[in-house]
């Protein structure tokens, strides 16, 4: 299939095909003539990225990961851990925003009780 159809089948644009071509993250497609040709399994791994791309991975760790795989099926265990990797780095994040909500609601507390009796000019 062309290059649009391969665009609409996975939900990416012609433009981010290109891309991914260029820095190595999808193979180069096979030609035919001037055209660019693309396998189901292309298809494939361009909803693979679009979808891991949604969830918060970068360009940079995709290529990691697919660093490994090169035309072959998905190295899985890669896969696996990188998610493993993703999720925790979302739980912390998590955290963090959690006691930065516990601080403001307790600020937000705090300034409503002593209002009238705070000097505003610190703020």
């Amino acid at each position: 299939m062309y290059i649009g159809k391969a665009a609409q089948l996975s939900g990416t644009t012609i433009k981010s095909i290109r891309h991914y071509e260029d820095i190595g993250l999808l193979p180069p497609a096979q030609r035919r003539g001037a055209y660019r040709v693309y396998s189901e399994q292309s298809v494939e791994l361009l909803m693979f990225i679009k979808c891991a791309q949604q969830l918060g991975f970068k360009l940079k760790e995709m290529q990691a990961i697919l660093d490994q795989h090169r035309g072959q099926t998905l190295p899985w265990e890669v896969v696996n851990d990188a998610i493993a990797r993703k999720k925790h780095a979302v739980m912390s994040q998590i955290e963090a925003l959690q006691q930065v909500h516990a601080g403001l609601v307790e600020f937000e507390t705090r300034f409503a009780v002593d209002a009238p009796k705070l000097d505003l000019a610190c703020f």
